[in-house]
């Protein structure tokens, strides 16, 4: 398998993080976390219960495509776990790697709502849900996704997205 930079991408809550190490660890790739570059500014803005607008993302977005471009120069595959809600917001990832690939973690509003409440220690209040699942679009069929829907197993999920990427 051809490994690439790949970008682990949905809503807040389904699942980026986990399975994006878990597909890291089984790709050789590095991992990062996009939530961690975000400035301190974004963090306390979504603990307050207020959602992320474009302006607020464009930094944290270039910066995120500057390290796909950065893993992509030194012959490095990363995969990277960000929301990557918007088609633009893809775009501008995709400026740091034109051949990234996209995996969509996909599920129903409830489940996910369930998961966060389940998580502790995370910045993203549940009650920003509806406005990640407001400003979602899902990747065109150009944009080089696949879709995955997180009602499966982690490990199930898992051989899914290999299965597709081989």
């Amino acid at each position: 398998m051809n490994t690439r930079n790949i970008v682990v991408m949905g809503v807040a809550g389904c699942g980026k993080s986990s399975i994006g190490k878990m597909l890291a660890d089984a790709l050789g790739a590095g991992f990062i976390e996009g939530d961690s570059f975000h400035p301190p500014e974004n963090i306390e803005r979504m603990r307050a219960g207020i959602p992320l607008d474009d302006a607020s993302r464009a930094g944290w977005l270039a910066n995120l495509a500057e390290q796909l471009r950065q893993a992509r120069a030194d012959g490095r595959a990363i995969v990277l776990a960000c929301s990557a809600l918007k088609r633009r917001y893809r775009d501008v990832l995709r400026g740091g790697d034109p051949e990234l690939r996209f995996v969509h973690l996909r599920g129903e509003a409830e489940l996910i709502a369930a998961r966060m409440r389940e998580r502790s220690g995370h910045f993203m209040p549940e009650s920003l849900l509806h406005s990640q699942f407001a400003d979602l679009e899902a990747p065109g069929a150009d944009e080089r996704a696949i879709a995955a829907d997180i009602g499966a197993p982690p490990e199930a999920l898992l051989r899914q997205i290999l299965d597709t990427l081989k």
